[in-house]
């Protein structure tokens, strides 16, 4: 008989890498952003102060969640990825619209992007699922309805929101991976996912634009920031300028505080800088892989690695899309970028996560 999962502690590892990459990204965030809070809201610590405030709400969350048996989820998987559908589809009817994409829902004075909730919600129900069938599995009809069954909300956040819709593709893929024991049938829904994703990148035309831009940024007009953002790197160094000595963040950088916030801190803290803010990045994610291998209930360990698969993927493309690696997709750096929903999200990931760790048999 199965006994129940014993408490073993949270893993204070995994905690202390958190907080660290937490106070790190409030003090670059303040950094990059106080100019444009200046000229903007006249007040430096605008950013910083609504960041902040996302960020204490998102610890007290974590902690509420980690306190949480994470079996509980389980039963709420399925009603959770339905609202995360019916809020994506209301962001596309009344979501207020900024810098030319619908992708906040406002509640009075508050306001989220709903795609951000939709990550947490596919998770939880990729690994209901893929714990509910994994004796089917390995078979390629079981993976095509594990896949077909989140084609709707990437559909839905992919209109406004394509970079969400990679990550959680990304997401399905990693946990398609993990719980299939044969390699090939992996491969065939890879091109599948491949082949479905072009077709959705010509479907629009500035999707395709933004292909043309990323290999010429230097002949299109919105291949300014791409550009500007390859000089704060370059000019970065080794040991960079110096804290709050970045030149780019001064006007020349648009919105240097989101998306392209990694090249600013590349050029304050230089190469070794940067090195040293990913290994944070990298202790949290060995970790994730530690409590992901440590726990033999399933649900547990599929919830950790898709946590583990949207920190890695979230990551990689931002630093992929800042060195001009891959097309911009508009994509933040987690826990860094200036975004109150996505910080609070992620840290109730890590609270799923935290919980899952308090629970290993």
């Amino acid at each position: 008989m199965e006994q129940p999962p014993r408490e073993r502690g949270y893993d204070k590892t995994l905690i202390a890498a958190i907080f660290a990459l937490l106070v790190t990204g409030l003090v670059i965030l303040y950094s990059t952003s106080a100019y444009n809070g200046q000229v903007k809201f006249q007040d430096a610590f605008y950013y910083l102060k609504k960041q902040g405030f996302a960020t204490i709400l998102g610890i007290f969350c974590m902690y509420a969640v980690a306190h949480v048996d994470y079996h509980l989820w389980k039963k709420l998987a399925v009603p959770g990825y339905l609202v995360a559908l019916v809020l994506s589809t209301l962001v596309l009817l009344v979501g207020n619209e900024y810098n030319g994409s619908k992708r906040w829902l406002s509640f009075g004075p508050l306001s989220f992007q709903p795609s951000e909730y939709a990550k947490v919600a596919v998770i939880v129900f990729l690994a209901y699922l893929v714990t509910r069938n994994i004796k089917k599995m390995g078979k390629l009809t079981s993976l095509f309805l594990v896949l077909v069954s989140i084609l709707p909300i990437v559909g839905l956040v992919g209109t406004n929101n394509l970079s969400t819709a990679i990550i959680i593709l990304g997401i399905a893929m990693i946990l398609i991976f993990i719980s299939s024991p044969k390699y090939m049938q992996f491969v065939w829904m890879c091109v599948l996912g491949a082949g479905m994703m072009g077709i959705f990148l010509a479907l629009e035309s500035y999707r395709l634009e933004r292909i043309a831009i990323w290999k010429n940024p230097e002949k299109y007009e919105k291949g300014y920031q791409t550009l500007q953002g390859l000089y704060a790197i370059g000019s970065g160094g080794l040991f960079g300028r110096g804290f709050g000595a970045s030149v780019q963040k001064l006007g020349f950088l648009p919105e240097a505080q989101n998306d392209m916030i990694f090249s600013i801190i590349c050029e304050e803290l230089g190469l070794v800088g940067t090195i040293l803010i990913l290994v944070l990045f990298l202790v949290i994610i060995w970790r994730f892989y530690v409590i992901a291998s440590s726990c033999r209930d399933l649900f547990g360990t599929m919830l950790v690695s898709g946590t583990m698969a949207h920190l890695m993927i979230q990551l990689v493309l931002n630093v992929a899309v800042v060195t001009n690696s891959i097309p911009n997709t508009g994509i933040t750096l987690p826990f860094i970028s200036y975004g109150g929903t996505s910080v609070m999200f992620l840290l109730i990931e890590m609270g799923v996560v935290l919980s899952v760790s308090n629970l290993i048999k």
